[in-house]
């Protein structure tokens, strides 16, 4: 890849690219988990951790290690467990390793930040994960997650590895978007004689606020809260960050500026696919979604991010990906 006599190794391109993913992970599971401890409760006051599993679709791997899905053991699965190379320590730790293979590419401050981060939270504990500390715990990740976030935007190079950077954080937003909507329609939707009461709005509730959404919601939607109206809103919605729509639409412009900006000829395929996910989106509406299925469009959606991510990949980097990088 080349701009002007510059060049860009591959590897640099799926670095930033892995860069941008894992620090939109653990800031997206850390939201999850103070949600899930604060909102997510049933009709008897209890919660369902377990639908936090079956969000990242991880059921076989906890399953193995351990025996209930409990606050316990969910809460340490997906916050300080190294085996699972989906917790927020592991996607940390991977962020830190991607940014050392970028160290000739990001300032000072973004590779200081990210390893004080890291040392920060491999110093965690289990004490610091029980219920009255955890929020506390996922306020501090969140933090400097968004701390992360600035000091990239005031600082990273506008060269390739920025748009590759972006494009990251945008498909890890949008699978994080479709994989919260599916299971709140299909694992937390309450019988028929109880949608629309108390316990649905709340959950409802609980959903927006796991993508940051309640307050945008909010200023769409000044009064009530039906499921079509959340889903349309984290479906379709141009000015919400973490819609499907916003996140598709910013991934084809970074696909675009690295075609036209920097002269760059690979990204036919993933374009295509792209383009192929946004005309889907933009043949439904709030009704036809509904009717069609929203969990089979949901897991469309996350077979072509998947299909995106294989093709900008192995495009651009050169790179066929395999199972352990998800």
């Amino acid at each position: 890849m080349t701009i002007g006599t510059k060049f860009l190794l591959a590897r640099y391109a799926d670095c930033a690219f892995w860069l941008g993913r894992y620090m939109e992970r653990a800031e997206s599971l850390a939201r999850i988990l103070d949600v899930n401890l604060h909102f997510s409760r049933d009709s008897r006051g209890s919660q369902n951790w377990r639908s936090i599993v079956q969000l990242n679709a991880d059921e076989e791997r906890f399953n193995k290690a351990y025996d209930v899905a409990s606050y316990a053991n969910v809460v340490h699965f997906y916050a300080l467990d190294r085996d699972n190379p989906t917790s927020i320590i592991s996607a940390i730790r991977s962020a830190k390793e991607n940014a050392r293979s970028l160290r000739p590419m990001i300032s000072t401050e973004m590779w200081s930040h990210l390893n004080v981060f890291n040392n920060l939270t491999n110093a965690l504990t289990p004490d610091d994960l029980k219920p009255s500390e955890l929020s506390r715990v996922c306020a501090f990740i969140k933090e400097e997650c968004q701390t992360h976030t600035g000091i990239t935007e005031g600082t990273f190079f506008r060269d390739q590895s920025w748009f590759f950077y972006l494009i990251g954080r945008q498909v890890e937003r949008a699978d994080q978007t479709t994989r919260l909507l599916d299971i709140k329609y299909h694992l937390l939707l309450p019988a028929d004689q109880r949608v629309g009461s108390p316990v649905d709005v709340s959950q409802w509730n609980a959903l927006l606020r796991s993508v940051a959404g309640y307050h945008a919601f909010r200023r769409v939607h000044p009064r009530g809260m039906s499921p079509k109206q959340v889903a349309t809103f984290l479906l379709f919605n141009m000015s919400f960050p973490r819609s499907i729509a916003l996140c598709l639409s910013e991934i084809d412009g970074h696909l675009h500026h690295l075609k036209t900006g920097f002269g760059l000829r690979a990204g036919n395929i993933s374009m295509e696919l792209l383009d192929e996910a946004r005309a889907a989106l933009a043949g439904h509406n709030q009704d036809s979604v509904v009717q069609f299925g929203l969990h089979e469009f949901s897991d469309y959606l996350q077979r072509q991010l998947i299909a995106i991510t294989a093709a900008v990949r192995q495009e651009f980097c050169g790179v066929v990906p395999d199972s352990d990088a998800a």
